[in-house]
């Protein structure tokens, strides 16, 4: 079995034992107060991006339901310079319900999807190299993403840095590993920020999300922006 059947059912797993959209819905105080805070980061990295957003082209790795690209469209970006690329049909099936027909979804592997080199100003992926276990298929998709990049564009790094003991289906991507995936970028081209509450305690005590949050330490995730000159 290839790694990406091997993360198809890791995911099929994972949501027969209850880890299902109910967990991770913006309704819930732990969960806004996450994406508040990592938007509030992001938005800052990205209003130092040269040009306007609806001049940007972007692809996003493991788009899930379409949430980010959604969020991109209300900073400005055109459906038609949008891609999203998701491995598992019923996410795909969900995001193609949700986004306008412009935006452009692609189906299978991240490392073959069909874009074309240095045509994207922003490569984004979320929580998606943590789901893989292999390293050869995280330095394929790594590759993809650089070679999809225009000169002057930057991927968009979003993923937790420390193992989860109570699962054995992801494993922490610490910023060694990160620097080790895009030898190409350059010192000085690479901004990390440490952001996100770990999970457990955000969910376990979501109303002092703020004031725990001011440890850093106790942040669990990395928003990282890697520019290619």
């Amino acid at each position: 079995m290839s790694e990406l059947d091997e993360i198809a059912q890791r995911y099929a797993r994972r949501a027969g034992q209850g880890d299902g959209a109910d967990r991770y819905s913006l309704l819930r105080p732990e969960v806004w107060q996450m994406w508040q805070e990592r938007q509030r980061e992001l938005l800052k990295l990205l209003a130092k991006r040269p040009g306007q957003p609806a001049e940007w082209c972007a692809t996003e790795v493991g788009c899930g339901a379409g949430g980010n690209l959604l969020d991109l469209l209300r900073l400005g970006l055109l459906p038609a310079h949008l891609s999203g690329i998701e491995l598992l049909p019923e996410r795909l099936a969900a995001a193609r319900a949700s986004l306008p027909e412009g935006v452009r979804l692609i189906a299978g592997d991240a490392s073959s999807a069909d874009i074309a080199p240095a045509s994207q100003d922003l490569v984004l992926q979320s929580t998606v190299f943590s789901s893989i276990l292999d390293d050869a298929l995280q330095q394929r998709v790594a590759d993809a993403m650089w070679r999809w990049l225009k000169p002057g564009g930057a991927i968009v790094w979003y993923d937790f840095t420390i193992n989860n003991p109570r699962n054995p289906d992801v494993r922490g991507v610490p910023l060694r590993r990160v620097r080790e995936l895009f030898p190409g970028c350059e010192p000085g081209r690479f901004t990390a920020r440490r952001v996100t509450l770990a999970p457990p305690l955000a969910r376990a005590l979501p109303a002092a999300y703020g004031l725990f949050n001011l440890a850093p330490w106790l942040r669990t995730h990395r928003l990282v922006l890697i520019e290619k000159r």
